[in-house]
């Protein structure tokens, strides 16, 4: 089951072991529902540009001139949202990329409809990337409408004998085992399996029939 950032980076990490060698970037991203107001579409592609550009020995021209412009621009702003999707572009489109997203769903909504179109705009430009996102079942439909024919969904649950083993240990560690009965027991782990929400997956291969993720 992949439920958060700690999941995510087994992903990265086994990407990162794969490609060792190879003229591939692995970049990834967080979103963390605390901080989604500073977590803005310009800011999460803006950290993946930085991760890519980090790892090259040489950083192309038209990548340097832009930063340089923005630098030049008054009160030296930032390259903005747009300039960042080009150099996005200009570098994935010759660079095999792996873009790894976790909880795509605690991104404001307002922001989620701009990072899928500018995540299209990459893709289409890019087709030796690959994007690979974690998130809840209620933005599948979101996803699939921005990313069309770019999607292959899995909706992965924990299996539910391993979750009530492991609440049975953690329960039977309780400092005070006498405010426990079997009632009791069996009422917290209904509860808890009651609410289990799945996790949906989705890939998105540019321009190639979905593949399942395993």
């Amino acid at each position: 089951m992949l439920t958060g950032s700690d999941d995510s980076s087994l992903v990265v990490d086994r990407l990162c072991d794969q490609i060792r060698g190879q003229n591939t970037a692995v970049t990834c991203f967080y979103f963390d529902f605390a901080d989604r107001k500073e977590q803005s579409v310009a800011r999460m592609l803006g950290s993946l540009l930085k991760q890519v550009v980090g790892g090259m020995e040489n950083i192309p021209e038209e990548i340097s001139r832009t930063f340089e412009e923005q630098r030049m621009a008054i009160g030296g702003r930032g390259p903005q949202l747009p300039d960042i999707v080009k150099m996005l572009q200009t570098i994935t489109s010759s660079l095999r990329t792996f873009v790894c997203i976790d909880a795509l769903d605690e991104c404001a909504a307002m922001h989620r409809a701009k990072l899928l179109n500018s995540l299209q705009q990459i893709l289409e430009r890019s087709p030796n990337t690959r994007v690979f996102i974690i998130g809840r079942p209620h933005i599948r439909a979101e996803i699939e409408k921005r990313l069309t024919g770019r999607v292959a969904a899995v909706c992965l649950g924990p299996g539910r004998d391993d979750i009530v083993e492991y609440l049975r240990v953690r329960l039977g560690e309780d400092e005070t085992p006498d405010a426990m009965d079997v009632s009791l027991e069996a009422e917290i782990l209904d509860k808890i399996l009651e609410n289990m929400s799945e996790m949906y997956v989705g890939a998105m291969p540019p321009g190639t029939p979905p593949h399942k993720i395993r």
